[in-house]
């Protein structure tokens, strides 16, 4: 990317990154380290016109959910967010979408809460 002159990095990590997850503690570490390698190369490799984003998404009708779905309560999953629903993927990758546009430049380093306000973070 440095010899081309910049570009984008879209990084995919979880809510479980900041509410921590007692069932999954991997997961929600490895989440948790993904955010910290995207604000770390951010810092690094922003004067090379490389912008670096993590979206962090809450549950999304994926393969993933219904694994979930097997193991606990779907209604409790669902009612962790007010919205009463979960994501579907085109809404994550409408925000992918958008941080690949030209103009969001200057919100690299940005962790993007994607979670229907199931974990808010101050």
């Amino acid at each position: 990317m440095k010899r081309a002159g910049g570009g984008k990095i879209i990084n995919v990590s979880s809510r479980g990154a900041f509410r921590g997850e007692p069932n999954a503690p991997a997961y929600g570490a490895s989440k948790a380290g993904m955010n910290a390698f995207g604000q770390s190369f951010a810092k690094a490799f922003a004067p090379h016109k490389i912008y670096v984003y993590t979206i962090a998404p809450g549950f999304v009708e994926t393969d993933m959910f219904n694994y979930a779905k097997q193991r606990y309560d779907e209604a409790e999953i669902i009612d962790q967010s007010p919205m009463k629903r979960i994501a579907q993927p085109e809404e994550i990758a409408r925000i992918a979408l958008f941080l690949a546009a030209q103009g969001s430049e200057y919100m690299t380093g940005s962790i993007i809460d994607a979670n229907g306000a199931s974990y808010l973070r101050t």
